[in-house]
Order: C-alpha cells, then structure tokens, then sequence
C-alpha cells in the first residue's frame, strides 16, 4: 500500500545529513588540511552519500511498483487506501512494520558495506606503511 513511504522518510532524513556533510567537509577542507588517519565513525559519515542513493532508489521501485499495482493514482488522494477510511488503519501499519523493516534492513547492509570497504582501506593502509 504505502511502505516505500518510510524508506523515503528516512531517505529525506539521510540526504539533508549528506548534504550538510558535504557542506562542513568542503569549509573545512578548504581551512586546514584532512587528518591522515580516518576514523570508522568520520569514514560512515563520508558515506552516506550511499546510504541516500540505496533508499532513494528502493523507494523509487517500490513507488513504480505500487503505481503498476494501482495503489497510487495521479488523482487525490494518490494512495487508494484512503479512499476507505477502514483501509487506513492496515495501511500504517504496513508503513510501520514492511516499511521500517525495509529501511532498517538497507541500513543495516550499508553498515556493513562500509564496514568492510573500511576494513579493507585500513588494510591497505596497513600494509602500506610497513612496506614504506
């Protein structure tokens, strides 16, 4: 019905953070020079740029996908659950349960997509600075 609603939600939430992210780094960058040793926590942060493109994505097939099955219209009130208000009820809980285990299940793959990609950059890093 509507459960691409709470990936978007946080999609939202995840570009503004991005966005305000990019906007520090490249003040900072300009003031002084990036610390030689990146931290987890810094290195997640640099990351979200994916975060926000794997829910911006996700949302966006599941809105076509809910399109093709008729639940969104183009005409108000778009999602054809609230048409009846008895249909308004299962629709947030849709939201709240398939939707949020979505979202947490994206999040939680990005976590330890960047985990490793951090692992194996402090790897390399590693093994850089022996062989130096």
């Amino acid at each position: 019905m509507a459960c691409f609603l709470a990936p978007a939600t946080e999609a939202i939430v995840v570009s503004a953070a991005a966005h305000h992210n990019r906007k520090v780094s490249k003040d900072n960058s300009s003031e002084s020079k990036q610390q030689e040793s990146v931290t987890f926590s810094s290195y997640l942060v640099q990351k979200l740029q994916w975060l926000s493109t794997l829910l911006w994505g996700g949302s966006f097939l599941l809105l076509i996908e809910h399109i093709w099955h008729g639940e969104i219209v183009p005409w108000f009130p778009f999602l054809t659950a609230l048409n009846n208000p008895n249909d308004i009820s299962p629709m947030l809980t849709e939201i709240a349960t398939v939707g949020t285990a979505m979202a947490l299940t994206v999040t939680f793959t990005w976590f330890i997509a960047v985990a490793v990609c951090y692992m194996a950059l402090k790897k390399q890093s590693d093994k850089s600075i022996v062989t130096d």
